[in-house]
Formats: C-alpha cells, structure tokens, sequence
C-alpha cells in the first residue's frame, strides 16, 4: 500500500514535469529538496534519467510536480521510520 502511494506520488510528479533536486545543489532549500526527493528511493533515480526535457517552470504544474516528488520521498522516509519503529516494539 505505501508502495502505490509513493509510487503514484512519483509518478504523478514526473508526469507533470516536476523538478528533480540534483545531488550538488547550491542552497540550503536545494539541499533539502534534493534530500526529500532522493528519499523515494528508485523513483529518484527514475527522475533523473527521465528529466532530460528539464523541468517546467512555465506553468503552475511543474511547481506542482517538484511538491509531489518531494512528497513521494518524505511519505516513502516516514514509512521505513515507522516500520522501523514497529519492529523495535515502540508502538504497535
């Protein structure tokens, strides 16, 4: 289920040419990007290979896409924390 909800995050955010942070980024707001998206693990990796168009900036979906990749990331970083959590028998 988290899977799909990344997943669809994702590629939601690729679909409306969202930007993917690069790994050398030049401020601190970069770096937080680059950092939330790379937490969605494959799909970051996928981004990068499928953004060679570069971002759309023109229009307010690229801004869009840029929030829904860095969602995917954080929701995908928030769920192996809470896994983590579980089998530690913190919460139940």
């Amino acid at each position: 289920m988290i899977f799909a909800a990344v997943a669809g995050l994702a590629l939601t955010g690729y679909l409306l040419r969202g930007n993917v942070f690069p790994h050398r980024a030049s401020d601190a707001f970069g770096t937080l990007g680059f950092l939330a998206d790379a937490g969605s693990g494959i799909f970051y990796t996928l981004g990068r290979v499928i953004e060679r168009g570069g971002p759309d900036v023109s229009r307010a979906a690229g801004d869009y896409g840029t929030r829904f990749i860095a969602a995917a990331g954080l929701v995908n970083v928030l769920a192996a924390l809470d896994a983590y959590e579980i089998s530690r028998r913190r919460r139940a």
